[in-house]
C-alpha cells in the first residue's frame, strides 16, 4: 500500500460512511476494508466468531476483530453478547510468562448452535451459489448473443 496519502484518493464507503485509501493512487477503492460487516449477517458474524473462537479460543478481541474484518468496538459487543446468551463462557489462564490470560470457550449450547448456524449458513450458501450460477448462464447468453450480432 502506498504509504503517501496525499497521493491517492480518499474515498467514503456508502454502506457505513468510514473512510479509507485505495490501495493504490488511482486505484478503485475496495470496499472490503471498510464495511465487511455490512456485507455479512449478524448470523454469518456469530458463526464466523464462533468458528474461530472454538478453534483459538485464546484469542484477544483485537485477534477476532482483525480476523473478522470488523471494529475491536464490533467485536466487543458480539463476544458480549455471544457470552450472555450462554454460546460462550470467559475462562482465565495462566501463560508461560506468567501473566494471566483469557480464553473464550464455546459452552455445550454455543457449539449446538454452531452446529445450526452452520447448516443455516450452508443452505444459505449454495441458494446464493445456484443463484450466482444462474446469473452467470444468463451473461454468458447475453454475451454469445452480442458477439454473434456483431459478426453480422
Amino acid at each position: 500500500m502506498n504509504n503517501d496519502r496525499s497521493a491517492c484518493n480518499l474515498w467514503v464507503c456508502s454502506f457505513c460512511w468510514g473512510s479509507f485509501v485505495a490501495e493504490s493512487c488511482g486505484s478503485l477503492p475496495n470496499p472490503s476494508n471498510c464495511c465487511l460487516s455490512f456485507i455479512m449477517t449478524k448470523q454469518e458474524l456469530e458463526y464466523r466468531a464462533l468458528k474461530l473462537l472454538e478453534q483459538q479460543p485464546d484469542l484477544t478481541q483485537r485477534q477476532l476483530a482483525e480476523a473478522l474484518g470488523v471494529s475491536l468496538g464490533k467485536t466487543h459487543y458480539l463476544v458480549k453478547s455471544l457470552i450472555d446468551v450462554g454460546w460462550v463462557k470467559l475462562d482465565n489462564f495462566q501463560k508461560s510468562d506468567h501473566k494471566w490470560g483469557y480464553a473464550y470457550l464455546l459452552t455445550p449450547k454455543g457449539v449446538v448452535e454452531k452446529a445450526a448456524i452452520t447448516a443455516r449458513f450452508l443452505v444459505r450458501k449454495q441458494r446464493e451459489y445456484n443463484e450466482l450460477h444462474e446469473e452467470i448462464a444468463h451473461l454468458q447468453e447475453e454475451v454469445r448473443q452480442q458477439q454473434e450480432m456483431n459478426k453480422q
